[in-house]
């Protein structure tokens, strides 16, 4: 079964999904330019490891967000997506610990987005079963 969307639905499901790859595909970009400083700043919240996790987190969000752009594995780009999303969110953005309150706002802004960013990675998940309008043709 193919969503069934007219040829503007078709056109912004397309722009939608590809703003959202990119943009995430871009923050794994930054993951491998600013590895250093992004390792230092993960291993203060307390992430293990944080030298490795942050190329692989980074990877995470290059490979997913490129495949949900292009509409390959959907299943796969957009669960990566939501995995790292899911995982790092309460990690990296933990407000309710923070106590300056500049501090404090400027996580919760995170956290918040880094919600809404996992609703639209569900949402796509729950659709990458279903045939993507301008996919490039491959799917799981």
């Amino acid at each position: 079964m193919a969503l069934e969307l007219s040829a503007a639905g078709e056109v912004i499901f397309l722009v939608g999904r590809a703003l959202f790859g990119v943009v995430l595909a871009f923050m794994g970009l930054n993951h491998f330019m600013d590895t250093e400083s992004m390792a230092g700043y993960a291993e203060a919240k307390g992430v293990p490891a944080a030298g490795l996790m942050v190329p692989f987190t980074g990877g995470m969000l290059l490979v997913g967000g490129l495949l949900v752009a292009v509409g390959a594995y959907p299943i796969v780009g957009a669960g990566a997506l939501a995995v790292f999303l899911l995982v790092t969110t309460p990690v990296m953005h933990d407000f309710w610990t923070v106590d300056d309150p500049q501090e404090r706002q400027s996580e919760m802004i995170n956290f918040l987005k880094n919600v809404g960013l996992f609703g639209t990675a569900l949402a796509l998940l729950a659709l990458g079963a279903e045939a993507w309008p301008y996919a490039v043709g491959v799917g799981l």
